[in-house]
């Protein structure tokens, strides 16, 4: 569903990604893992045609270059900074995102309560938590049921109980079929969410393995050169895991 072959990335002289190449048959749920800066939000940019790079990039067998609208049409988006309007009410952005993407909407009460938001049609965004604005992401996200999801760091703003209720919202849909792929820092959803864990490095995959075989090896000294010493590509903030 998902082919990357020999990416590269600069911004300036600096490589941001640099020879990446990978494959996510459908239904495969793959995590980025690495420190501040390796690369990964990076990548999910790319795939999304947001950046020009070296290399190629394929969804469904269309060439993101040449092929952008129709591929755009088979991804959901959530980033890690949400930017709704605040003003509109929660049925509202449903709308106006479905008329954007082009896209049938069977109810504006079925796709919230398909990711559990079901009577939070007449609020307005401002009033929503952080974790409800997530979710609202994840329904539009999900408008027109896309075949592929990618996910950047989209629990890094939550605290622990939105975290853990958004991840769980994860789990149950990807068992559906659809192909993931997502940068995370932390090894909880990666242990709960991926199949696959691919670590980035430098702009460079340094390790691939299975999820039950994953060994988190990032180490604070890691995490700081990352984020002094790389370009802001991957703003997320670093975290400390130890093995």
């Amino acid at each position: 569903m998902i082919t990357i072959e020999r990416l590269v990335k600069r911004f300036g002289r600096t490589p941001a990604v640099d020879g990446v190449s990978m494959r996510l048959p459908a239904g495969d749920s793959v995590a980025l893992w690495g420190s501040n800066g390796a690369g990964k939000s990076t990548v999910i940019r790319c795939v999304l045609g947001l950046f020009r790079y070296g290399g190629s990039i394929s969804i469904g067998g269309l060439d993101v270059r040449r092929d952008g609208k129709r591929t755009r049409r088979l991804v959901g988006y959530v980033p890690q900074e949400i930017g709704f309007y605040d003003d509109l009410r929660v049925a509202e952005a449903v709308r106006f995102f479905a008329r954007l993407k082009a896209v049938a909407l069977p109810s504006v009460d079925e796709v919230l309560a398909r990711v559990g938001l079901p009577g939070q049609e007449r609020k307005r965004i401002r009033e929503l938590s952080g974790g409800m604005k997530q979710r609202l992401a994840l329904a539009v996200a999900l408008l027109g049921d896309p075949p592929v999801l990618l996910l950047d760091e989209v629990t890094a703003s939550l605290d622990a109980f939105g975290r853990e209720e958004f991840v769980a919202l994860l789990e149950r849909l990807s068992g559906d079929g659809r192909t993931m792929l997502f940068a995370s820092h932390r090894v909880d959803e990666v242990k709960a969410l991926a199949r696959r864990v691919i670590t980035l490095e430098a702009g460079r995959i340094v390790d691939e393995q299975p999820v039950h075989d994953f060994r988190p090896a990032l180490r604070r000294e890691h995490a700081i050169a990352g984020a002094i010493g790389s370009p802001r590509a991957d703003s997320s903030p670093a975290t400390e895991v130890r093995p």
